[in-house]
This record gives C-alpha cells, sequence and structure tokens, in this order.
C-alpha cells in the first residue's frame, strides 16, 4: 500500500483534508432549494462509501509496503472494527446535529460553538492519546484558528439575513454537536497503529480503518437519516418516494459532495501516520476558513456586510494562517 515517509507530504495531504472538508458543502449550493438535506444526505453517505473502496483497491492495494486493504481487513480485530464503526455512527450524529443547528441558529452560533469546540476538544484527545508535536506551539496554533472561527462567525452575523437568532434549542444543539464532532476521529484513531509498516495485529491501516468509519456512516443512516426525515428538526417529513424523484443530475451531485469529504478523510487518515493524529484532525479542521474563503470570494456571501466587517475578515485570515503555520511547525520544532 502507499505510505507516507515524509512529513512536508504528511502536511500537504492534511491541507489537501482542509480543502476537501471546506468544499464539499458547495454540492448541497448546487442542488435545488427544494431537494431537502435529508435527501441529499444519502447520497453524501454513499459518495463517503464509494471514495474508501476505491482508495482501498488502489493506493491501499498496490504497492511493497505495509499489508493490502483486503488482507488488513481479514486480520482486523472486532475490537478495532467497532471502534471505527462506532467512530462512523458518532460523526454522523454530529454532522446531522451541525446541519440542524445551522437551520435553527445560523452559522454565527453554529460554528464557533460546533466546530470550535469540536477543534479544541479533538486536538486535546488526539493529544493525550498520541502526544506527537511540540505542545507549545501546538496549543497557541490551535487556539488562534478557534479565534479565526469566532471573528467568521461575527464577521458573518452582520450580514442581514446571515443569522436566524440564537434560541436555546439550537445552543444545545450545537454544543452537543462539538462534543460529538471532537470525539469521534479518535474512535477512528484507536482502531489504527500510527506505524503501518509494523502494524501490530489486530489494528488496522488507514485504508481500511476509513473504509470501516464509511461504512459506520453509510449503516447508522438507516437508523439515523430515517429518523430526521420523519421527524425533521425544521420542515415537512419527507420520505423514501421523495428521494426516488430526484433527477440523476441531483443525485450525482450529492454523491460528489460525499466523494469530496471522503478523500479529505482519507488523506487525513493516511497522513496520520507520519503527522500524528492531533496535527492532522487539527489541520484538518481549519476546513471552516476555506468554507469561509468560498463564501467571501466566490458566493460573495460579505457583499452586503457593513463597513467594518473587511477588518474582521482580514483579522480572521490572519489568525488563521499564523495557526496553521504554529501548528505544522509543532512537529518539526
Amino acid at each position: 500500500m502507499f505510505v507516507v515517509h515524509s512529513y512536508s507530504l504528511a502536511v500537504l495531504l492534511c491541507f489537501i483534508t482542509m480543502l476537501c472538508w471546506g468544499s464539499w458543502a458547495n454540492t448541497r449550493k448546487l442542488t435545488s432549494k427544494e431537494w431537502r438535506f435529508e435527501l441529499f444526505y444519502w447520497d453524501y453517505s454513499i459518495g463517503v462509501l464509494l471514495v474508501t473502496v476505491v482508495l482501498g483497491l488502489t493506493l491501499g492495494t498496490y504497492g511493497d509496503e505495509g499489508r493490502t486493504f483486503s488482507a488488513d481487513l481479514a486480520q482486523a480485530s472486532g475490537q478495532s472494527i467497532r471502534s471505527a464503526l462506532l467512530g462512523g455512527v458518532v460523526f454522523n450524529i454530529a454532522n446531522i446535529l451541525l446541519v440542524a443547528a445551522i437551520e435553527i441558529a445560523g452559522m454565527a452560533v453554529a460554528f464557533p460553538v460546533g466546530i470550535g469546540l469540536a477543534l479544541v476538544i479533538g486536538v486535546i484527545t488526539n493529544f493525550v492519546a498520541a502526544p506527537v508535536g511540540n505542545v507549545g506551539l501546538l496549543a497557541p496554533g490551535v487556539l488562534l484558528v478557534a479565534i479565526a472561527i469566532i471573528l467568521d462567525a461575527v464577521a458573518y452575523r452582520r450580514v442581514p439575513g446571515g443569522a436566524t437568532g440564537v434560541s436555546t434549542k439550537g445552543l444545545v444543539l450545537s454544543v452537543a454537536c462539538g462534543i460529538l464532532m471532537g470525539t469521534f476521529y479518535r474512535f477512528v484513531a484507536a482502531a489504527m497503529d500510527t506505524e503501518p509498516l509494523f502494524a501490530e495485529p489486530g489494528k488496522m491501516g488507514s485504508y481500511a480503518a476509513v473504509f470501516v468509519f464509511a461504512a459506520g456512516i453509510f449503516i447508522s443512516n438507516f437508523f439515523l437519516n430515517t429518523m430526521v426525515m420523519k421527524k425533521p428538526f425544521i420542515g415537512t417529513p419527507v420520505g423514501y418516494r421523495d428521494y426516488v424523484k430526484g433527477g440523476f443530475g441531483t443525485h450525482l451531485t450529492g454523491v460528489g459532495g460525499g466523494v469530496i469529504w471522503g478523500l479529505g478523510m482519507s488523506l487525513n487518515l493516511i497522513a496520520s501516520g507520519r503527522a500524528g493524529f492531533a496535527i492532522s484532525y487539527g489541520l484538518g479542521q481549519g476546513a471552516t476558513m476555506v468554507a469561509a474563503i468560498w463564501g467571501v470570494f466566490v458566493w460573495k456571501e460579505f457583499r452586503t456586510a457593513p463597513k467594518g466587517t473587511a477588518v474582521l475578515i482580514a483579522a480572521m485570515f490572519a489568525c488563521f494562517l499564523t495557526g496553521l503555520a504554529l501548528i505544522v511547525l509543532a512537529r518539526t520544532l
């Protein structure tokens, strides 16, 4: 299988993760406004699963290093498989809660509370479990990225209609999302060995682990997404008949969104063996700023914002870039 030996390559893969995680939601914007997120999410979960299978059968199979994708799956212990599956279930719940929080409380609440909390929890838990990197650089780096997320939310809140208001329900959903989003990665990491060439028996490499994780997302969707379809947080219930009515292009767009996110997750885990789980996760969660770049320069979401918003956006990017630099340096100094 393909194994990353260079730290610079590992960082590059983490940056691609950031781009993927910050860009997949654009596919949601490309679908019709009448196409509900609950229906889009089925195609998204299929896309995540498909890309992990393709990568497993290609990069995870060819090459002379480590176990092949199929051999890795065959030798995986029940504990490792359950851990990776649980990671998929936890992520699925967190992702659905995030979308619900955005719908109810707006991005200005959901992102700083949900993703900001996830960033801090995720880096801390993964660093404690596998302490790789200079904590003196990693901690301020994560703090600066978290500040950038908050500045992004403040700037977004200044846009007319940018936030629907703060409600107790929206805040609770955001906190729950943040806690779960910050812990799902650890379940997947616990199923893996950080030394893919000398992996412990029963532990999985990145290709097998991300496939089992994706299977956890897809399988849990039959319960979680079906429940949300019947009792949505906002709007009227939808059914499987509504899903079948979607055109080929609509379904393909959703699958594309899942492929983009799944590619990012796969590359992140491939890089984690060299970069460490805490750094890989921390860099990946900078995706919020990538989404902000799309919003500023492509979707022009801040064009109606009042004067002074540009200063907030500039400060946001300054904190973000400085934080990323510190996180990258945390593995080299």
